[in-house]
């Protein structure tokens, strides 16, 4: 059966969406092919030429062309084309469509013969324009700053210090820090601001402290028994301080017997409550009782509602004068204390020095105070700093030597770490080996409970 022709709709093309739904695009595509198929291989095989697709081999064996030694294959990795060249070179295959292509001349080349040879005779004879001078001292300063730079692992100038070589002392020291660095910015140098954690240090204490000289393995007699008499007043403050703090708590309090424990007990919570006065039902109120209902049936037969009456013009010009005679009579006792205190200037004068006296004594014990805590490490944790126990050896452990020596030296580790508390830098801690884990309740719910019956 012969498959009968498809005949061609004819469709309308006047939209560009219609234009693209209906027109044929496979020789676009072809095209399009065509030319990544040349991007990658590069021209059609029909264009090449024989030298372009054939290589005659004249080598007989491989082997002889693999290099000899390392100095020929470094010559060769030597002249070899570097890969930073790379990106300059066509990515494509394709040729250039327009192979000649004008070239823009330099600015040289432009130029005309006459004046490039008058521009030449100008450089010989020394005239510089003012763009090659500055050129000329940059490149002056660039290649002084190179000389200049310090080789690797060379400190010897302060980066921070920039003002010593372009202010004189003179100037720096009156004027405030913020006004050096505006004055040196404006002269070409940024001046560094240094961080504020190095302005002030953490503690006074030095890093390392001064050991003792009595707890040498070999020290004087006097130093020794000095070092001991110290640790042995530490020891019985420590002891006083104990025993004053067992006085005030376990001792302050008294002994009770199991049998009058309640007796205490009950007169303890009863203590201070009111007695209450009960009088007998049938008994006859006292003379006392009835002079105080007396007393009472006057007062309020007496007390009437009073009218608030207007003053009169007489009374108030009266209360005027009243308060004008009592300012008057404070505004001269004012004067009559102040002629007293020029008599008083003696006493006045005792009084000023007393006062200031106690102040120099106050001041003077707050900077005794500030300088007692400046030693002192700050509280930086819950745990209190606890610093290490004294080093030292009784009298019949002493050698003279360090090969009989029998108790070693405290832990060089733990002192640094101590020391680092004590100077506020780490704060204090505890070692804890175990996690401490939440107490959780465990209960089983009600529609997970099994009522088992009994046997």
């Amino acid at each position: 059966m012969i498959d009968a022709k498809i005949k061609k709709r004819k469709v309308s093309k006047k939209t560009k969406k219609s234009w693209r739904k209906h027109i044929d695009t496979q020789d676009v595509d072809a095209f399009l092919e065509d030319k990544r198929l040349e991007e990658r291989l590069g021209a059609p095989l029909s264009e090449q030429t024989d030298s372009q697709l054939f290589i005659v081999d004249k080598v007989a064996d491989k082997t002889e062309t693999v290099l000899s030694s390392k100095r020929a294959a470094r010559l060769a990795l030597k002249e070899k084309e570097a890969r930073c060249f790379a990106p300059l070179k066509p990515h494509t295959q394709v040729p250039d469509p327009i192979p000649k292509r004008n070239r823009v001349r330099t600015k040289e080349e432009r130029m005309s013969s006459i004046l490039r040879q008058r521009e030449a005779d100008r450089k010989l004879k020394g005239i510089l324009k003012l763009k090659e001078k500055e050129a000329l001292k940059n490149r002056a300063l660039a290649r002084a700053a190179f000389l200049k730079r310090p080789k690797r692992g060379e400190f010897k100038n302060d980066i921070w210090d920039v003002t010593s070589n372009l202010l004189p002392e003179a100037v720096t020291e009156w004027m405030s820090t913020d006004s050096i660095r505006h004055t040196v910015k404006h002269m070409g140098v940024q001046k560094r601001k240094l961080p504020s954690s190095l302005h002030k240090k953490t503690s006074i204490l030095p890093a390392v402290e001064i050991p003792h000289p009595g707890t040498s393995y070999n020290p004087l007699h006097t130093d020794h028994q000095k070092l001991l008499n110290e640790i042995a007043q530490k020891e019985l403050e420590l002891m006083k301080e104990e025993a004053h703090l067992d006085r005030v708590t376990s001792k302050m309090f008294k002994k009770i017997p199991v049998g009058k424990r309640e007796e205490y007990l009950m007169k303890e919570m009863s203590e201070g409550l009111p007695v209450e006065k009960q009088t007998m039902a049938g008994s006859k109120p006292t003379k006392e009782d009835l002079v105080e209902e007396e007393d009472l049936s006057v007062a309020i037969a007496n007390s009437k509602s009073v009218k608030n009456v207007k003053k009169t013009l007489v009374q108030r010009r009266k209360q005027q004068e009243q308060k004008q005679i009592v300012n008057e009579h404070a505004l001269a006792k004012v004067e009559k204390r102040k002629v007293s205190d020029i008599y008083k200037l003696k006493v006045l004068k005792k009084q000023i020095d007393s006062k200031e006296k106690k102040e120099e004594l106050l001041r003077q014990k707050r900077v005794k105070k500030r300088e007692r805590e400046s030693t002192i490490p700050k509280i930086l944790s819950k745990t209190k700093f606890e610093p290490l126990n004294p080093d030292f050896l009784l009298s019949e452990e002493l050698s003279g030597n360090l090969r009989n020596l029998c108790n070693p030296s405290k832990n060089l580790l733990k002192d640094r770490f101590k020391s680092l508390q004590q100077r506020n830098i780490l704060a204090p801690s505890v070692i804890k080996l175990t996690k401490d884990k939440a107490k959780v309740k465990r209960f089983v719910k009600p529609d997970h409970k099994i009522n088992l019956p009994e046997a």
